[in-house]
């Protein structure tokens, strides 16, 4: 057990964690999104708050490779392009900045960013989408260094440019995945050390790529509109839990 879990965290602890990687996995392949904010929930509840972004990064890193690999032919690649040149120099700037922002003002954002996208008058990105999907990879991965879990922005985005519910899954995996190799790369640039985490991590990417197949599984088998509901009512919880953390910290300084 020593060599599977690190000695900050207990085996029950290590063991859940693995299981909720599977299960949002799941939930994150058959909706788009989502298991990646949940995970972060979990785990920010669980394990030492200094290796809680770049562990969460590194697991989200291989859930998303292999819910990319199962689903690669439904890429756009264009897309994928115009974010990557935004995530590059994103994450060298929020790599770069010594003070960050208080996180109650970073979720009470991003938390009103994402209602405003579902249910707002928000204009189709189809006419001029290079720079949108630029500066939205720009903005993910550059909140992705201090928010761990950013994939709601690129979502949202995606929804807007009228992929079909494969594209948008598949798509946003290959997106999300850029974020998360810069994440790494910059964290362990910054000095964090993964070895003594990398037994949970390998093990928590093993269980998600599993969870990964069940719920491309239930993407298949699910219909178009049952689909668009289930995602912008995870979104929408999403934004909401946002709002609610922020106002409670806000509170609370």
């Amino acid at each position: 057990m020593d060599i599977l879990f690190p000695e900050s965290i207990s085996p029950l602890v290590g063991s859940f964690l693995i299981f909720a990687s599977f299960f949002t996995s799941a939930l994150t392949a058959a909706l788009g999104l989502g298991g990646g904010a949940a995970l972060i929930a979990i785990m920010a509840n669980l394990m030492p708050i200094a290796a809680l972004v770049p562990v969460h990064g590194a697991v989200q890193m291989g859930s998303n490779a292999g819910r990319a690999l199962v689903q690669i032919r439904h890429v756009d690649w264009p897309i994928l392009a115009w974010f990557s040149a935004g995530a590059v120099a994103g994450a060298a700037v929020g790599g770069s900045i010594a003070v960050e922002l208080p996180a109650p003002v970073l979720r009470l954002g991003i938390g009103l960013f994402i209602l405003w996208m579902l249910w707002g008058k928000v204009p189709g990105f189809e006419k001029a989408p290079k720079r949108v999907i630029a500066t939205t990879g720009f903005v993910a991965a550059a909140l992705s260094m201090f928010f761990g879990a950013s994939g709601p922005i690129g979502g949202a985005v995606l929804s807007k440019l009228g992929l079909s519910r494969h594209g948008y899954v598949a798509t946003q995996a290959v997106t999300a995945l850029v974020t998360h190799v810069l994440k790494i790369v910059a964290f362990g640039l910054l000095g964090f050390v993964f070895a003594p985490w990398l037994g949970l991590i390998v093990a928590m990417i093993a269980s998600g790529f599993l969870g990964t197949l069940f719920g491309s599984r239930l993407l298949t088998n699910m219909k178009e509109e049952t689909f668009r509901k289930g995602f912008k009512l995870v979104m929408t919880v999403l934004a909401l839990n946002l709002l609610w953390r922020a106002m409670l910290e806000m509170a609370g300084s």
